[in-house]
């Protein structure tokens, strides 16, 4: 099973660039997005039901999007369908459009925009309060006895390999002191970062650039977008892997293959 995360940036935007074409050439089983800045009543048929690449197949799709238009937003394509989606249940977060959660057989996935602590750390208690819940949700999903697989942009990078000038960022959003204790403190929790897992020592790997300074064609990066899994549920982890070769968006997509 391949399951991809990609923040968006947009999907009105990046449908432009030719998303529905790649997500049929690409085929994963299921499609996390991440900033979708849209509501379904706000789109067309081939935004709720996209072609798979299979003849008159097509994707179920969920969605979770933010009360104020235009703003945040995730969403779920999927080839087969969950046994249960459901929101965080937190409404300062559910009204953001941050999270859902689809069951499966073989475990949870949870689609999640965490938030930007944005500048001179004006967000930075909502988004240490929403980190919170997510290690809260991942250990109560564990503590029942199941796996889970948490996606999407967490909005940090967590070790100066996870960034390209981790000098010159020391007070900057997403890289933050105790953004970074967090994260630490979620893996420390029993949960794995699986691109690390597999990848362990290698620099210069990023899945957010700036769109100033060209950023991108220099490699000039953050990688804050990642695929978790609690440690039982590793060894059916096949692969993790960055794909810096999608464009369409700011962020690129972020894969996982498990084994089941």
């Amino acid at each position: 099973m391949r399951i991809i995360s990609w923040n968006v940036n947009g999907i009105r935007a990046v449908e432009k660039r030719g998303f529905f074409e790649w997500l049929k050439k690409e085929n994963p089983d299921i499609m996390c997005l991440n900033e979708t800045k849209a509501e379904p009543g706000q789109l067309s048929p081939v935004f709720i039901s996209p072609q798979s690449n299979k003849a008159g197949t097509s994707y179920f799709s969920h969605w979770a999007s933010a009360k104020k238009r235009g703003y945040s937003g995730v969403a779920i394509y999927t080839k087969i369908q969950p046994n249960d989606v459901r929101f965080l249940g937190i409404p300062e977060f559910d009204d953001e459009g941050r999270v859902l959660i689809a069951d499966y057989n073989d475990f949870t996935l949870i689609a999640a925009y965490f938030p930007n602590s944005q500048d001179e750390r004006k967000r930075l208690p909502y988004k240490l309060a929403f980190n919170n819940a997510m290690l809260k949700l991942c250990k109560s999903i564990v503590k029942k006895g199941r796996h889970f697989i948490l996606c999407g942009d967490y909005n940090v990078a967590h070790t100066p390999i996870d960034i390209a000038r981790p000098k010159q960022n020391e007070n900057s959003a997403g890289y933050l002191p105790e953004e970074r204790a967090w994260m630490t403190s979620f893996l420390d929790a029993g949960f794995i970062d699986t691109f690390r897992h597999f990848h362990p020592d290698e620099p210069s790997h990023y899945t957010w650039w700036s769109y100033m300074g060209q950023a991108r064609e220099k490699n000039v990066g953050w990688r804050i977008d990642y695929h978790c899994v609690n440690k039982e549920f590793l060894p059916k982890v096949k692969s993790s892997i960055i794909r810096p070769e999608v464009k369409g968006s700011d962020h690129c997509p972020v894969e996982i293959e498990v084994n089941l």
